[in-house]
């Protein structure tokens, strides 16, 4: 008959308890006879088992203090412990406080509290060290605040407290009660409950891990949204003319209300910003705004955009798809160029504007949504009415509250705000030193007609910038569409001569802008001498007393 022989050995790195006994022995047998081995063997399986199950609790939830009453609960249902506590230690104030009892009341539970170094709990935490109360009634430092102990006298409970630490710092304590008998092998409770405290603890330290992390993920977003809600604040639009004076007064007017919005004006004018500016502004502010072009999408995809599929709706459906209405729920969504919808996306739009329900492509289950509604086109939607290409009762559904932006063309008083506007966006984006834009340059920026708007100056600053070399944006710089007389109808062909003394007037009028009209000094700006910068100011006709102030 073969001999199998089963060992468990749990170690704790030689953690020696502090046993505190008053006026009493605890006696220890020198050998163990068969049965005390088969019931030490017992214990051990048990601790296993309470060890795994602790460690599939605090593994099943990142916030440990959910588990805690169980793992509690473990220890009296597995190995007899009666009562249980688990203490830590608040930061805002200091105190160790009781997160998670097991036998106790929440009055009892509320009492708990201890100042660190104040108590067994106290010193545990104090000193990092584990601490055994054999009998609680003969010890006087044994407080027993919570009052959960009905009678002290009767020396028949022990009381076995180990520190939960992350390092050196102490987080609090977890602490045991068990009937008292001389049998008890402390030891082995105090092994356990250590294996445990530090689960606890890196448990503690996941927890608070993950938590800044959302902590860290929260702020950003709100960072985000502000930053959001900076970028498209009303001020933040710029413009200074009577005309815009007029849109700042209509999106501050209609911003804050549930008001479907149409907005209108050529393209380039800045009608996406005007609809960012409303929802950034508005009690939806907080949740999505989605913005699509309907004119970006063939009219077999635009209807699976707007209200989504379901799985086998057609050709490529794969699966079920959700679409812009139901992402928006609740805030915001932003339909450009919505004149080019067909006349069956329309139908289904109306029906959306008026019940707010729909269905998605291919099903059959009707879906209520709650989404404020900004559209925004370039075409001349009467026009189309009348050509059958729109539906009237969707014109109304949609133009209850209409926005007109205003071409470049009309608020060219705006033309030069927008353009330092751009050239400090782009020093920024492409690490320019642009300082200014010269007074040529200037002229020829306001004479333009710019047919592509605001987008259309954005372009032609960017452009400047780049090939500007010495800090200041030439007439030169600019692109050929303000260049060519044609185009533009603002510079005649020049013969070479004329060229030659555009360029030099150029540079004289910016030298004696800088000497504020002095001309010695714009002679030294320049390096030449005050008697050249006399003759080509006369004959270029230039007056220096213009730039004095």
């Amino acid at each position: 008959m073969t001999n199998f022989k089963l060992e468990v050995n749990i170690n704790l790195n030689g953690v020696a308890p502090i046993i505190l006994s008053r006026g009493m022995t605890i006696q220890k047998t020198q050998s163990s006879p068969p049965d005390k081995l088969v019931a030490s063997l017992e214990r051990k399986l048990k601790e296993l088992t309470v060890l795994y199950e602790i460690s599939q609790l605090i593994g099943s939830s990142f916030d440990c203090r959910e588990v805690f009453p169980n793992i509690l609960k473990t220890f009296h249902s597995r190995l007899g412990m009666n009562r249980g506590t688990i203490t830590l230690l608040n930061p805002v104030t200091g105190e160790l406080e009781i997160r998670a009892a097991h036998g106790m009341t929440e009055e009892e539970i509320g009492r708990g509290k201890y100042l660190v170094g104040e108590g067994i709990t106290g010193k545990v935490v104090e000193t990092g060290e584990p601490m055994v109360v054999p009998q609680i009634g003969k010890e006087p430092l044994f407080l027993n605040r919570t009052q959960s102990r009905a009678n002290l006298t009767k020396s028949d409970t022990s009381f076995i407290c180990v520190p939960i630490k992350k390092g050196p710092n102490g987080l609090g304590a977890l602490s045991v009660d068990r009937l008292f008998t001389e049998e008890i092998a402390f030891e082995e409770d105090v092994r356990l409950l250590s294996i445990v405290a530090s689960m606890m603890a890196q448990g503690l330290k996941i927890q608070q891990m993950v938590q800044d992390e959302k902590n860290q993920l929260l702020s950003e977003n709100i960072t985000l949204k502000e930053k959001l809600r900076e970028r498209y604040n009303l001020y933040n639009i710029v413009g200074t003319s009577h005309k815009m004076a007029e849109v700042f007064q209509m999106i501050e007017r209609v911003a804050d209300t549930e008001v479907t919005v149409l907005i209108r004006g050529e393209s380039g004018t800045g009608k996406e910003l005007v609809a960012n500016a409303i929802h950034f502004n508005s009690s939806r502010a907080s949740k999505l705004f989605l913005k699509l072009n309907c004119a970006a999408l063939p009219d077999t995809l635009i209807e699976s955009e707007l209200f989504g599929h379901e799985k086998g709706a057609f050709t490529g459906a794969t699966e079920q798809r959700m679409g812009r209405f139901e992402r928006a729920d609740g805030g915001t969504l932003f339909l450009d160029e919505i004149g080019t919808l067909n006349l069956t996306a329309q139908a289904k739009l109306l029906r959306v504007l008026q019940e707010r329900e729909f269905e998605r492509v291919g099903g059959n289950r009707t879906l209520r949504v709650n989404v404020r509604i900004i559209a925004a086109t370039s075409k001349d939607l009467e026009k189309s009415i009348e050509e059958g290409t729109f539906r009237e009762d969707l014109y109304y559904r949609l133009n209850v509250f209409p926005i007109f932006m205003p071409p470049l063309r009309e608020r060219k008083t705006d033309i030069l705000l927008l353009a330092d506007h751009f050239v400090e966006k782009y020093n920024q984006k492409h690490k320019k030193d642009v300082r200014r834009i010269s007074t040529p340059a200037i002229d020829m920026l306001m004479q333009y007609h710019w047919p592509g708007n605001v987008r259309e100056l954005e372009n032609c600053i960017e452009r400047a910038g780049l090939f500007c070399t010495d800090r200041v944006i030439h007439s030169c710089h600019l692109p050929p569409t303000l260049q060519t007389g044609e185009r533009s109808g603002t510079i005649p062909f020049l013969s070479f001569e004329d060229t030659l003394n555009n360029f030099e007037g150029e540079l004289i009028i910016d030298a004696l802008k800088n000497s504020r009209g002095n001309m010695a000094e714009a002679a030294r700006l320049l390096k030449t001498t005050e008697r050249v910068i006399s003759y080509s100011i006369k004959k270029l006709q230039i007056n220096p007393k213009s730039y004095r102030p």
